[in-house]
């Protein structure tokens, strides 16, 4: 972890646009979650943008005792073929603040998004410098469970995007 971020990186044998279009709906997030707590999205298919909102049911992870609950994120970064982000939060914002962002990259490094075809370099990053509960969750193995999760999270995006 460095400071308030981890970061996870892969190459994906598709383009931008298709990835894009996967993490822009928040009613698929369950199909390429993973960590296996997103039991699914509050709607059916969600289109995002700029300032959407989405609620997710959650399932809890024995690893952390939780229990299952609900959360509610905020798009707050939004730009098409390149970059989303949503900052989560749970009981009515009491809880929670952590943003989880995905970057999208040709894979050539050649500048603009690769929607014509190609593969893409994504990155997700777990960014919780706003999270209210900062403190705990930089503490123990939380941060290395994140980042496995996140491996695992690319992983399946590749899987869902390849068909």
């Amino acid at each position: 972890m460095d400071g308030d971020y981890v970061s996870v990186e892969r190459v994906i044998d598709a383009p931008a646009s298709a990835i894009f279009a996967l993490l822009a709906d928040a009613g698929k997030h369950s199909s390429f979650d993973g960590s296996g707590t997103v039991d699914h999205s509050a709607q059916q298919s969600v289109p995002l943008s700029l300032g959407s909102t989405f609620g997710m049911a959650m399932r809890g992870r024995k690893e952390t005792l939780f229990l299952p609950y609900r959360t509610s994120s905020k798009v707050i970064e939004f730009e098409p073929d390149r970059r989303i982000a949503w900052q989560t939060t749970g009981l009515g914002g009491l809880i929670g603040g952590r943003i989880w962002r995905y970057e999208l990259m040709p894979a050539g490094g050649a500048a603009g998004p690769s929607s014509a075809g190609g593969a893409t370099l994504v990155r997700e990053t777990w960014d919780i410098s706003r999270d209210k509960q900062k403190p705990f969750l930089k503490r123990g193995g939380t941060p290395g469970l994140t980042e496995r999760a996140m491996r695992a999270t690319l992983d399946r995006i590749a899987e869902v995007v390849k068909g």
